[in-house]
């Protein structure tokens, strides 16, 4: 099972690849914070693809970016956006459902494929069906409607399903075992411990913006305390070195 600690910066990216991150998946929660937007296709292209320039440029193993709807309602813009994040260096992305039809998704898969594919590109389109993020239909059809979305988005050249928001390890094993896709789930309160999910059929645990929530909150609290007391000592605790931190950037 591929563990993907996503990142949201060249410096984020780095450190996990050194720490032994097999690929860098972006987190388009954590990407759109950095630049100061919130989630949900408010980040401009421009910015989303300069990230990607970034981390490719600073990291050896694959890229896969978070382009949540692709920013678009329009296939075709879908399509150029997806060629932009490409074009900067990613072999994989994320592109997702939210609430609209299903055969939107599909035709946003078609034309990222399409255009990746003029870049010479075989892109792993991780197909995201949010139907337990949103709870687009009733508990007991949430299974089904996965599956049925599922296979729509693999006739359309999607190479992997990610399914965020379950956790029940019946429900996992059904959709994984259900269709023919890769199943990627997203850490989750309930959500069963790695090994169990591999025996589940998962094949992806991604943390998500997770990690980068944390390390807000860890600022939040740093920064709060630092404020009322101007102390350094709180400062100094569970600090990377400023050496340890400069070499992982310098040139390899």
């Amino acid at each position: 099972m591929l563990l993907l600690p996503n990142a949201w910066d060249a410096g984020s990216a780095r450190l996990l690849e050194s720490l032994g991150a097999p690929a860098i998946a972006t987190s388009s929660a954590a990407v759109a914070w950095s630049h100061g937007y919130p989630d949900g296709d408010r980040l401009p292209v421009a910015l989303l693809a300069a990230t990607a320039s970034a981390i490719a440029r600073t990291v050896r193993v694959p890229l896969s970016v978070d382009v949540e709807g692709g920013y678009s309602s329009d296939p075709a813009a879908v399509g150029e956006a997806v060629a932009r994040v490409v074009d900067a260096g990613a072999v994989g992305i994320n592109l997702e459902d939210g609430t609209a039809p299903p055969d939107l998704l599909c035709a946003k898969i078609e034309a990222a494929k399409r255009s990746a594919g003029r870049l010479g590109i075989d892109l792993f389109v991780n197909a995201r069906a949010d139907v337990y993020l949103r709870g687009l239909v009733a508990a007991d059809r949430r299974v089904s409607e996965t599956l049925a979305r599922a296979e729509r988005y693999r006739a359309a050249g999607a190479y992997g399903l990610f399914a965020p928001g379950v956790s029940d390890a019946a429900e996992i094993r059904a959709i994984a075992t259900g269709q023919q896709l890769p199943l990627n789930v997203l850490v989750w309160a309930g959500l069963p411990a790695a090994d169990e999910l591999a025996s589940l059929g998962v094949r992806r645990l991604s943390a998500g913006s997770s990690i980068c929530q944390v390390v807000y909150g860890q600022i939040a609290s740093l920064a709060t305390d630092f404020l009322a007391t101007g102390a350094s000592a709180p400062l100094m605790e569970r600090s990377l070195t400023y050496a340890d931190l400069n070499a992982l950037f310098t040139p390899r």
